[in-house]
């Protein structure tokens, strides 16, 4: 394994006076901080190195493996139902300026397990986020559709979204997943991760 290197001015010198300090744990508390800090950050950039596996940087300590990365090319389906899976391509959305439509997708997914007398409360924030004209992250759908799901919304029940929510996903589907699979960053994580595993 690698040695460790951290900033010469996060860590107190071991000379003198200052051996005998550090020696009995009378470091200055703003340095310890720094050298943990160092340390912390350090270690989140080794992991990818020493473990086969890759963390995802919005995951609690999920593993990623090269096979759970090629599934995700079978379908937006399988790419949808991995957690990693969701946060890579919401990435992937991000740089396309249209992460409107997976936020979306999973606000529709969250409101179908919301409990019924919650629904009003949930329908309102969704319509108003994503549905309405001026939503601030506005989904791509006609304006029928935006009627209808307006007035599906008023009188919420657990599949008000339902079709709105089945076109943006066909939306993703054809239009931004197939570029995600081509993407620099789906193919590099892919690779990165068979490196690892081979090694």
């Amino acid at each position: 394994m690698p040695g460790f290197f951290f900033s010469h001015n996060n860590i107190t010198e071991l000379n003198g006076k200052e051996d005998c300090n550090l020696a009995e744990g009378k470091v200055h508390k703003k340095k310890q901080k720094a050298f943990g800090a160092d340390l912390k950050s350090y270690l989140k950039c080794m992991v990818p190195h020493i473990e086969s596996g890759i963390k995802t940087s919005n995951s609690r300590n999920v593993m990623l493996s090269a096979e759970e990365v090629i599934q995700w090319s079978q379908s937006l389906e399988k790419l949808l139902a991995s957690q990693s899976g969701q946060g890579v391509f919401r990435e992937f959305l991000k740089s396309e300026f249209s992460e409107e439509n997976i936020e979306f997708w999973l606000a529709c997914e969250d409101y179908k397990r919301t409990k019924s007398d919650h629904l009003h409360g949930k329908a309102e924030r969704i319509y108003e986020e994503f549905v309405q004209s001026d939503a601030i992250k506005q989904i791509n759908i006609d304006y029928q559709m935006r009627e209808a799901t307006a007035k599906k919304a008023q009188d919420p029940t657990h599949t008000s979204f339902d079709e709105a929510q089945k076109t943006v996903y066909i939306l993703m589907e054809r239009d931004s997943y197939p570029r995600f699979l081509k993407s620099k960053s789906y193919l590099n994580l892919l690779n990165q991760l068979q490196t690892n595993t081979s090694k």
